[in-house]
């Protein structure tokens, strides 16, 4: 791993609780810590007076009562979603039912049998309004960009705040991790173009779904491709002359991970494999079983 990925693995705060982050945005953590999402769901509140809630995350009461007493005497005018994990999105129906706001966001999740995470995915989410890249949401004091991202999820966005110059990037950028990209849903190639897309853009502060915020955010966004660069090449050394299995290859390029996180491992081995295939540097050996990865 390149040195200059450092990651922050400090708690983004006290559960329940609204803390402020800039004039226009607060965070409430969810209690719903894991493997995957670190301490819990970070839920963004943007805006004062009129606000608008991205990501409710899990159908929590707690939460979604942390959430309604944060915004006490003003108005959630708008529900948004990132992506359709449903520690992101379970909680959209109860808050909408005590608020009437609309679910703005992407679009719905098509399932796929062969989705080994299809459970971990709200396959009942449906906006009022799907959002595309380009598309403006506004409210009183704060206008957001929608920025497709897609690479995570094939229908993942992100949203930037124009008047901090700031940027809200789900699961596609988090402070605390890598994230997973898991085949067929999850894309490298998606994911490393949307990483390169964020780049070129202006904001530099992230506001993650999970972990902590993010200053100098563009520094550390290229300390992800290079990261994402330098595994793939690990991946290719891996590939024996008579070629290895995606088991084979978490076992000799990731010997040191936590046994709940081979899976995840795996999956973002099969993701880098899939894209490597796909530009035929690799291929898939004919016969039956676990597919055997080859150098072309």
């Amino acid at each position: 791993m390149p040195d200059t990925l450092r990651f922050d693995r400090s708690h983004p705060g006290p559960y329940g609780l609204s803390i402020p982050l800039s004039p226009l945005v607060r965070r409430v953590v969810a209690n719903n810590s894991g493997p995957f999402t670190f301490t819990g769901t970070v839920t963004h509140l943007i805006g004062r007076g009129e606000v608008a809630v991205l990501d409710p995350g899990p159908d929590d009461g707690d939460h979604i009562a942390a959430l309604l007493a944060a915004t006490a005497g003003e108005t959630i005018t708008h529900i948004l979603v990132t992506h359709t994990h449903r520690d992101h999105t379970d909680g959209v129906e109860a808050l909408r039912a005590v608020t009437g706001a609309p679910i703005l966001g992407c679009a719905p999740h098509e399932s796929t049998a062969s989705n080994p995470l299809e459970a971990s995915v709200n396959t009942s989410y449906r906006p009022d309004r799907i959002l595309h890249d380009g598309d403006i949401v506004q409210g009183r004091g704060w206008t957001l960009e929608t920025v497709a991202t897609p690479g995570h999820t094939v229908n993942h966005l992100a949203f930037a705040l124009s008047e901090e110059t700031s940027l809200f990037p789900g699961d596609h950028v988090m402070a605390w991790s890598t994230t997973v990209v898991a085949p067929p849903d999850g894309n490298m190639k998606d994911y490393k173009a949307s990483l390169r897309r964020l780049l070129a853009r202006d904001e530099d502060i992230y506001y993650p779904a999970h972990g902590p915020s993010l200053a100098n955010a563009k520094a550390f966004v290229a300390a992800l491709l290079a990261h994402r660069q330098a595994r793939e090449e690990q991946i290719l050394s891996a590939l024996a002359p008579g070629g290895r299995t995606v088991e084979e290859i978490v076992i000799a390029v990731y010997p040191d991970i936590a046994p709940n996180l081979r899976g995840a491992a795996g999956l973002s081995a099969l993701a880098h494999l899939e894209e490597l295939k796909a530009r035929g540097v690799v291929s898939v050996k004919p016969g039956a079983g676990d597919a055997v990865y080859l150098r072309v």
